[in-house]
């Protein structure tokens, strides 16, 4: 990877989910979370801080190694035991059925293959385990999908392969969830880059 994408394009995305107001949705995504955590695209560590004592540990996985390298300084100040693996989504480096919880926070946009993402995600969830997600995608609102449609090409060349028009629920359903609770709308911000998926599934 060049400079920009391995240095200068991680920062600006740290950055950007530095919003406030996205701090509502994470606090959301992460309090159901318990026993052991697997946490897909960790990126820097900022959900570290909401975990709360039900969780024994967390195991964040993340390809881009400055983030790895960002979310140790985050790990070192958790209460909480953290593993950092630099690693796929696509093939998660855990055994079957050996994570309570797999956390996502607006990182299925990005990942290549997201459905076969999800199908790793299940593979090493527990019986009884639960995908707890936040995540941006298509719009329910016809005029705002044509924006995402006609933006995402772009888009994914300047925002490091992120997806504005990804349908989040049939991907979870597609990677052999069922969803147990969704909730759908905008946050702030520009309508094409802002309508958000967050809730929780279990296997199917």
């Amino acid at each position: 990877m060049g400079f920009y994408q391995e240095y200068v394009l991680p920062r600006l995305v740290n950055l950007a989910m530095r919003n406030r107001e996205l701090v509502p949705y994470r606090k959301r995504a992460i309090a159901a979370a318990d026993g052991r955590v697997l946490e897909i695209g960790i990126g820097s560590g900022l959900n570290l801080p909401f975990y709360s004592p039900h969780v024994r540990e967390i195991i964040g996985l993340e390809p881009a190694p400055k983030l790895i390298a960002m979310a140790r300084e985050a790990a070192m100040a958790s209460s909480i035991p953290v593993t950092l693996v630099e690693g796929s989504a696509e093939a998660i480096p855990l055994d079957d059925a050996s994570i309570d919880a797999v956390v996502t926070t607006w990182t299925l946009c990005t990942i290549p293959n997201a459905v076969q993402a999800l199908r790793e995600a299940r593979r090493v969830l527990a019986p009884g385990g639960r995908l707890l997600f936040v995540e941006h995608g298509l719009s329910s609102d016809e005029s705002v999908r044509r924006w995402q449609d006609f933006l995402t090409p772009a888009w994914k060349r300047i925002g490091g392969g992120c997806h504005l028009n990804r349908p989040i629920r049939s991907l979870i359903e597609s990677g052999g969830f069922d969803v147990a609770r969704i909730e759908m709308g905008y946050a702030k911000g520009p309508r094409p880059m802002a309508f958000m998926y967050e809730g929780c599934a279990r296997p199917a």
